[in-house]
């Protein structure tokens, strides 16, 4: 063949290649067909609604990590310790998908694995029952120890069931040897390197302190990390965590400011304004299906804001059920707290007495200090008929109290974010708080147009003030029914909160 032809050959199949029928091109798959790999967030923590709960940190990971998961970007994930005290109606379900053995220091020990899934989260429970097979969650001479294994099983845990989260959330001093063992021990291991910590303080009172000659043979740590721990001449776990994580976080926006200064840090305040470009102040939320007025079971009588006429049958069955005069038009006030100091109770022992001059009941549930469960109790036997003290933990009264009340008080010296005070809200009991942490941020004062009564600074005849004020507005029905609908409209959901949390997780990721 001559080469003549074989250019002529070569010209003639160039078009035919140009020119491909688009039947035979390749087709790209469609943009929405590519599947975008999940975002892997863990939460750590000592407690998790709604299995096992001491206080507001169990709703906070039970209602986050479900407001989380309702986004399909993200794959959510809890991990607590198995506690003796987890509510059985959800314990016959858990699987036990395995065992490890976690090494702390010179220990070995056994670590069951148990596996839970519900509104797309997964719930992991550690199996130990040297550590955790006795009554409640904290107290214990050995906590240090308890939580350090639980930490270590969490590292350990990843490997096991093989997930490694983008984000690993910790939540309080018992979390958070979980973000020190990460950045320590663990970070030499390429699974383990990318993984971002996030260190949450629900509560600065409650720092995880303990001496240093422990830190190898209780923590496992080695001395060359004493520096992270060390604060004050003894370890500090949560001083460790601020150091070891990306960011930190608290759970309102005020508290996250009030950490700052001594008077609300419990000496922890160089380390916070050292690391405060990292911290981020995000208020909590509560549930509006678990309470909900208009479903809850626990209430005498279901209502919503367009029919509150349940409310005050809640309140006249309250008022029965206490054995207090079935008075409408007699305002209730109260209170559900820990009997502690800080929860303002001295406050309230100062001008109770004189608030009670006036046509009005009151009625406190909680536990706490014997010297305040003693003057309660002494107190509602003074005042029969107008005071009632219930010393327990009761939360199907703490529902009906919620929803019978007319006035819920709230004057605490510090408080991180406060659930109580939303949840009153969310029952149409109109709440009166003092200016400091998560209540400044979610209670605004009835004359500037919010939703509740506001008082700034900590003096009890400024409380009595606002309580006289809250009374007087109570008189006017008109008034006291627009402001009982705007504080049950008021939102207090996970929506926005999740958002922001979000926000921080995608900021780390970048």
């Amino acid at each position: 063949m001559s080469a003549s032809t074989k250019r002529t050959k070569v010209k003639t199949a160039e078009p035919e290649i140009e020119v491909m029928k688009a039947s035979e091109a390749p087709v790209e798959a469609p943009e929405e067909a590519k599947v975008t790999p999940k975002k892997k967030i863990l939460f750590v923590a000592s407690e998790a609604a709604p299995f096992i709960a001491t206080g507001g940190l169990a709703e906070v990971i039970g209602s986050l990590s479900k407001a989380l998961a309702r986004d399909e970007k993200y794959d959510v994930r809890v991990v607590i310790p198995l506690y003796q005290d987890i509510k059985k109606e959800y314990r016959k379900d858990f699987k036990f998908i395995g065992n490890t053995y976690v090494s702390l220091s010179w220990r070995n020990q056994y670590c069951g694995v148990f596996e839970y899934t519900q509104d797309n989260v997964t719930y992991y429970f550690l199996d130990n029952e040297y550590y955790f097979k006795r009554p409640g969650c904290y107290g214990y001479y050995d906590d240090g120890e308890r939580f350090a294994f639980f930490c270590r099983g969490v590292m350990e845990v990843m490997n096991f069931i093989g997930f490694y989260p983008d984000i690993m959330h910790c939540h309080d001093w018992q979390a958070a040897l979980a973000a020190l063992y990460l950045k320590t021990i663990y970070c030499f291991r390429p699974e383990y390197q990318f993984i971002r910590a996030v260190f949450t303080i629900h509560n600065i009172e409650y720092q995880g302190k303990y001496s240093l000659d422990i830190l190898e043979d209780l923590f496992g740590i080695s001395y060359h990390f004493q520096n992270l721990v060390e604060y004050d001449r003894c370890i500090n776990l949560m001083k460790g965590a601020i150091e070891c994580c990306e960011c930190f976080s608290t759970v309102s926006p005020t508290y996250a400011q009030e950490i700052k200064d001594p008077y609300y840090s419990h000496g922890l305040d160089p380390i916070i304004r050292r690391n405060e470009f990292k911290l981020r102040g995000i208020l909590n939320g509560i549930d509006p299906d678990y309470y909900n007025p208009a479903t809850d079971v626990a209430l005498f009588e279901n209502y919503s804001e367009e029919d509150l006429r349940g409310k005050a049958v809640c309140k006249e069955e309250l008022q029965r059920m206490l054995n207090l005069p079935v008075k409408p038009d007699t305002p209730v006030v109260a209170m559900i707290t820990r009997l502690v100091t800080h929860k303002g109770l001295d406050l309230v022992k100062e001008v109770i007495e004189q608030a009670l001059r006036q046509d009005m009941q009151f009625v406190i549930l909680g536990t706490g200090d014997s010297s305040y469960e003693n003057y309660f109790s002494d107190l509602a036997r003074r005042y029969p008929g107008k005071v009632v003290s219930v010393i327990s933990f009761n939360s199907d009264l703490s529902r009906k109290i919620y929803s019978g009340a007319d006035i819920f008080l709230m004057p605490s010296k510090s408080e991180p974010c406060g659930l109580s005070q939303m949840i009153a809200s969310r029952y149409g009991t109109v709440a009166i708080v003092r200016e400091t942490g998560g209540l400044k941020d979610s209670i605004t004062p009835y004359g500037a147009g919010g939703n509740g009564f506001t008082f700034r600074d900590y003096n009890a005849y400024d409380m009595l003030y606002v309580i006289n004020e809250a009374i007087g507005v109570y008189r006017n029905k008109e008034a006291w029914k627009e402001l009982i609908i705007k504080a049950m409209r008021t939102d207090f959901t996970w929506a926005s909160s999740a958002r922001e949390y979000e926000e921080m997780y995608r900021n780390l990721l970048k």
